[in-house]
Formats: C-alpha cells, sequence, structure tokens
C-alpha cells in the first residue's frame, strides 16, 4: 500500500476546508455586558458554541457600542450582522404584534408550548425577514421608580404630574394614554446621567437589573403592582437563516428554547431577590390598593393591546392574528 505523506500546504488547505464548513454567525446584543440580560445573552451563545462545536459557532461582536439599540434589528433585517439580542419593542413599527409579549402575563415556557412563539416566528419572517428563535428572560415584570415619594390622589391613583418621566417604546402607550404623562424617550444607556442631572426623575424599569446600572442610587420608591413583561429575544436574519446547515439550525434552536426555559425559572428567583436586596438598603414600596390597584394593572395591559390593534391595523396583514397572540401569550 502506498504511504500518503501530508505535506504543511496539504494540511492547511484541510483545515481551511475545515473552518469552511463551520457555519458562523456574527451576533450583537442591545446592553452593556454588565447588564443581567447581556449575561444571559452570552450564556446562551456559550451553549450554543459548546454544543455546536465544529458545525455552528455565535461570534459576538459587542453590544450598543459596535451598533446602537436602536439601529440593531435593522441591522439584521438588512443583513448588517447576522444576529441580535434585543427588545422587540424597538421594531415595534414593524413588527406591531410584538406587544403580545410586552402585556403577556405569563412567559416564554407558556408562549412556546402552545405555539405562540411559532406563530411570532412567521409573522416575524413575513414582515421583517428575520427568523424569530427564541423569547429570552420572559415573565419578568416592570415596575415604577422615583426619586421623590410618589403622589396618590383621593380615589388611590398614582399621580405623575411634575414628573419628569422617563420613557422609552415599550412603555409609552401605558404612560401616556393612561397615567397622562409627557414622557421624555431615552435610551437604556443615557439614563444614570439623566437621573444624576435630574433631568429626569421617574421611570420604568424591569424587576431586574437597577443595580447593574446603578439606577438604585438615585432612585429611592417604587410603585405596586408591577406591570408587563420583558420582550427581549433573539432575531436572526432569515437569508442567514436558510443558508445554516440543517445540523446548525437544529442546535441553534434546541439551545434556544432550553435557554427560553432555563432563564425564564431562574430570573424569576432573581428578581424576588433583587427586589428583597433593594428593599433592604432601603427603597420604600409605595403600593396601590383595592381598584385603583386593579385600574392600575388592566390599564397596562388594555393600552398596550389597544396599540398593538391601532398598528396592526396599519399593516396588510391586518388583525390576522390579534385574538389568536393574546390568547397564546396570556393565561387568561
Amino acid at each position: 500500500m502506498k504511504k500518503v505523506t501530508l505535506t504543511l500546504g496539504m494540511l492547511t488547505a484541510l483545515a481551511s476546508t475545515q473552518t469552511l464548513a463551520l457555519d458562523q454567525i456574527n451576533a450583537v446584543h442591545a446592553f452593556p455586558p454588565s447588564l443581567i440580560y447581556t449575561q444571559s445573552f452570552l450564556e446562551f451563545v456559550d451553549k450554543v458554541n459548546e454544543r455546536g462545536e465544529g458545525v455552528v459557532q455565535i461570534n459576538v461582536r459587542g453590544g450598543p457600542e459596535v451598533i446602537g439599540l436602536s439601529e440593531q434589528p435593522d441591522a439584521v433585517r438588512n443583513g448588517v450582522v447576522d444576529m441580535a439580542y434585543t427588545a422587540a419593542s424597538f421594531y415595534a413599527g414593524t413588527v406591531p404584534e410584538r406587544d403580545a409579549m410586552v402585556a403577556s402575563n405569563t412567559n416564554a415556557i407558556f408562549a412556546r408550548e402552545n405555539g405562540g412563539i411559532d406563530l411570532l416566528n412567521e409573522i416575524h419572517q413575513e414582515k421583517m425577514g428575520t427568523y424569530y428563535l427564541g423569547w429570552f428572560d420572559s415573565g419578568v415584570s416592570y415596575n415604577f421608580y422615583t426619586i421623590d415619594e410618589p403622589t396618590i390622589d383621593d380615589e388611590g391613583n398614582l399621580n405623575v404630574s411634575g414628573l419628569r418621566l422617563r420613557s422609552n417604546p415599550v412603555y409609552d402607550a401605558f404612560f401616556q394614554d393612561y397615567l397622562g404623562a409627557q414622557p421624555i424617550s431615552l435610551p437604556t444607556t443615557d439614563v444614570y446621567a439623566a437621573l444624576e442631572r435630574g433631568v429626569v426623575n421617574a421611570t420604568g424599569w424591569t424587576q431586574i437589573g437597577l443595580k447593574d446600572l446603578n439606577w438604585d442610587r438615585f432612585l429611592n420608591y417604587r410603585v405596586d403592582p408591577a406591570f408587563f413583561s420583558t420582550d427581549m429575544g433573539v432575531i436572526v436574519n432569515l437569508d442567514k437563516w436558510n443558508q445554516l446547515s440543517e445540523e446548525s439550525q437544529q442546535i441553534l434552536q434546541k439551545v434556544a428554547i432550553e435557554h427560553e426555559r432555563d432563564s425564564a425559572e431562574q430570573l424569576a428567583e432573581l428578581a424576588k431577590e433583587q427586589q428583597a436586596e433593594l428593599e433592604a438598603d432601603g427603597m420604600q414600596v409605595i403600593t396601590l390598593e383595592g381598584e385603583a390597584a386593579q385600574r392600575f394593572s388592566d390599564a397596562a395591559r388594555d393600552a398596550t393591546w389597544e396599540r398593538m390593534r391601532g398598528q396592526m391595523e396599519r399593516h396588510p396583514m391586518g388583525l390576522e392574528h390579534y385574538d389568536t397572540l393574546i390568547e397564546k401569550f396570556n393565561d387568561l
């Protein structure tokens, strides 16, 4: 038998062929690495890279310092980057159905099992040219936080007059249409300085991450009840998704579904821990009672559903999935 000797050039060519066979995905994330949500995404990346060794690799390019958080969805849509971990609220004009997640009273485990996330994926593909891989860090609610003690009116409702309220697209329908506020829209990265300088003295935020952002240095009060759910997820450029090998797709989807469950369960516990830590550090809780509390909770949900309806009506698909989305993203 003739002995075959592999030269250095042959080995290099072989290694190059193996490298080309590996599916490479470039990714960005919406928030700085210090934030718990980004850390969750990076955990997902590690899981994929470990499970997909030799098959598929996610290369994280960075966060908002690389591509601005509001620009990341279009960057994925246009193929500038393959993947983004981002809030669906940043592309609400394109996929208004994202409000089903915002107004949800449950999490990704529920919505995955009943087909809600699959439906949302179909809508993303049709309207945005992206593949919705997974709803991560779901089920974490929001609260209203203030520097000064909030005012409660004679009927027990939160009075926002005089508040310089920071907002972003996820809150606007609730803050404007129900609370009657005229909020100041600021990206997450600008809020610390705005609180420090007194540009704003109130904000909404999730039950996790206030300390990571150091906003707890300024915010002294939390208003209960909580409202909304986080809408963080991973989108992939659809052309890129279709170019991946079937094995790569299977690995990505399987790990994403596992991470949906793991992150929902872990963050539910973490939310309780972090809220307790904030209270131990002196944060005071103002709790709306009785009918006022119910009005507050209902208004957050109803204002968001109404926004979804209005925006969906302006799209060619119309209200085709409106009722189904509400059903699949709420444990009614």
